[in-house]
């Protein structure tokens, strides 16, 4: 009997960088939605058309304090919707059985968990997104959680929609299996677990990193996977506005990201997919080799 398998989509960002004609600010991939909304649509069905069976919804940084931040925060129901119906059109127009992904990102700046608000703050934001997107996912994914206090505070908001709810948490990259806030991977799922959380996935991070967190994981997790990204460095990113800074590597094209997510699925990972530089090449390649070893590609576990 063939394993099962949820192939989940790629990043979403540096595919529209790649398609827009604008320049690339901190709410980039928001504003494409004001001016190229298309462009989102067709991201999305290159996703489908490559295989994944779960789109993740375009607002990772349509977060309340993100908008207010910039003058945006009149527009945050707005691009909450248009980011849902896009996804929603985006299915339609491809014809498959595919899920919606509900996306609860870090709430003020991707790899610094120390720019977080208080706890209790957190809750009140990601309730925000989570009342937005509800009625309309299939599941959320709390990504790139760089801290267990950015994790739990996420998790403790999705969990109030009665979804399905995946934590995912970004490593270090190296292969030490820390948070990037230097908290272990282990001591960190296993407090998550203590609140209820049972599927964990490790993203945004390299896929090496990420083959050694699978170790981890795979002895302490009943539901896990990965979807690394293709950066050289994030190391830029922390001196500057927008991820036009940062550099995709040439050493992690479809085949060799596929050995790395392939290696997460013979481990016992059930959710594999790509993060940023990740894009719909990869992920068709991923499904190609995920399927040539005998698994199944479904949309749901259990």
């Amino acid at each position: 009997m063939s394993e099962k398998i949820i192939l989940l989509d790629g990043g979403m960002g540096q595919e529209l960088i790649k398609l827009s004609k604008s320049d690339p600010h901190p709410l980039w991939s928001t504003f494409v939605m004001l001016e190229e909304p298309n462009l989102v649509r067709k991201v999305h069905e290159s996703y489908i058309q490559s295989g994944a069976s779960v789109i993740t919804l375009n607002t990772y940084s349509t977060t309340p304090d993100r908008l207010e931040e910039n003058g945006l925060y009149d527009k945050f129901s707005f691009l909450q919707t248009k980011a849902i119906d896009l996804a929603k059109s985006a299915i339609d127009n491809c014809g498959k059985d595919v899920l919606i992904a509900g996306c609860l990102p870090p709430l003020v700046w991707s790899y610094v968990p120390e720019k977080a608000p208080s706890f209790d703050k957190c809750v009140d934001l990601y309730l925000e997104i989570v009342r937005q997107q509800e009625k309309t996912v299939d599941l959320f994914i709390c990504e790139t959680m760089s801290s267990l206090k950015e994790a739990k505070a996420a998790v403790t908001a999705a969990n109030t929609s009665k979804k399905d709810v995946w934590c995912a948490f970004s490593l270090e990259d190296n292969e030490k299996a820390e948070l990037r806030s230097g908290e272990p991977l282990l001591s960190s799922v296993k407090e998550m677990q203590k609140i209820g959380q049972k599927k964990f996935l490790l993203n945004c991070s390299f896929p090496e990193a990420i083959d050694k967190g699978i170790e981890v994981m795979r002895n302490n997790c009943d539901h896990f996977g990965g979807y690394a990204n293709g950066f050289t460095s994030i190391e830029p990113l922390k001196n500057a506005s927008n991820v036009s800074v940062l550099e995709a590597r040439k050493d992690l094209g479809p085949k060799e990201y596929a050995k790395h997510a392939l290696g997460w699925a013979r481990n016992g990972a059930s959710i594999v997919g790509g993060c940023c530089e990740i894009g719909p090449d990869h992920i068709r390649h991923l499904h190609k080799v995920l399927v040539e070893n005998d698994f199944q590609i479904v949309s749901k576990l259990g």
